[in-house]
């Protein structure tokens, strides 16, 4: 088969798998070893104060990066290589098409939004707010106890556009790119950036190099965002025109360089208003009502879906496909060199 097709395969594959299979377990999430690493490195660190905490946050990202990608590109090596070899060169492709789109959305989360936030939505209907408050504290870094349904349905909306770039556009863009190790890459800076990327004293140094990475990579992805939010929000018949206009008058209300974009982006085009207490205001309208959790993730997904299967797919059948086969082609040749 044409590249093309097989990037086309790939990129649709992984958005089945995303919809209909899931994340794995977590027990066994590749997201879920890294963290265990990385708390084993953290654990270790004494010195948190001088330069060299800085050099190991450095180095536990290359390691982590280095590792994971390459299980990745071991995986797909393999798995094109053994079918191809014992069973025909078209099942050997298939093969390493479905290995790599299963690798490939462990990355990225389009349809889980939904998953976390329906729940909290119908509990909010039927006047549980004690047990959608419990819900949204799952979700959400900010104390939810005693929280009014106006601020949980707020909290879900809030989630639910910031992770738009890091759930989906920047992991898909980097794969784009890069293909399977540019999505490894982006999802180290991010998770490490989650763990480690706290201004005091434990973490300032140790997680300095994550967290500035992990903005650099979101920098193009966030800024690109409220278009796509636009555009979905045609389909979804919203405030379509309200998102690049809010998105560069409020971009600037939250602590991250990103997540702003896409946040108000969404409250633009769905004419809400999105609250942090002490920390911002985001939109014009009323605070968001339990329909409108449901309606911000159907209009997330629908601009995540937009998104993966234009840009990404358009760079990966470019670009990152064919970096992706260079990378495993230095696999394979070792592979055959001891086998």
């Amino acid at each position: 088969m044409p590249l093309w097709l097989d990037a086309f395969l790939i990129i649709a594959l992984a958005l089945l798998f995303d919809r209909f299979v899931g994340e794995p377990p977590n027990s066994v999430h590749p997201l879920r070893w890294m963290g265990n690493i990385l708390d084993a490195i953290n654990r270790r660190v004494k010195n948190r104060t001088s330069f060299s905490a800085t050099v190991i946050g450095f180095l536990s990202y290359l390691f982590v990066f280095i590792l994971f990608a390459s299980l990745g590109m071991f995986i797909t090596t393999l798995a094109g290589y053994a079918f191809g070899r014992f069973v025909d060169p078209l099942a050997g492709e298939i093969a390493w098409i479905v290995a790599t789109a299963f690798l490939f959305k462990i990355t990225f989360a389009v349809f889980s939004f939904r998953h976390h936030c329906d729940p909290i939505a119908d509990d909010l209907e039927a006047g549980r707010i004690e047990d959608a408050a419990d819900k949204v504290q799952m979700i959400v870094s900010r104390n939810t106890k005693g929280m009014d349904a106006d601020h949980i349905a707020s909290s879900c909306c809030e989630t639910i556009s910031e992770n738009l770039v890091d759930s989906v556009y920047s992991p898909t863009f980097f794969f784009g790119l890069f293909g399977l190790p540019g999505a490894v890459m982006f999802r180290c800076a991010n998770l490490m950036d989650a763990m480690w990327g706290y201004l005091n004293e434990k973490y300032a140094r140790i997680g300095y190099f994550p967290a500035k990475f992990d903005d650099v990579l979101g920098f193009p992805t966030a800024r690109i965002s409220p278009y796509f939010i636009a555009l979905a929000a045609v389909f979804k018949k919203m405030n379509w025109r309200a998102a690049v206009p809010m998105a560069r008058e409020q971009h600037g209300l939250t602590p991250s360089p990103n997540s702003g974009y896409s946040m108000t982006a969404v409250a633009g085009v769905m004419d809400i208003s999105m609250v942090k207490d002490g920390v911002y205001v985001m939109g014009h309208g009323p605070m968001p009502t339990p329909s409108d959790v449901r309606r911000c993730s159907r209009l997330v997904e629908l601009a995540s879906v937009l998104f993966v299967v234009t840009v990404s797919f358009i760079l990966y059948a470019l670009v990152g496909i064919h970096i992706q086969l260079f990378c495993e082609g230095w696999f394979l040749a070792v592979w055959e060199a001891l086998f």
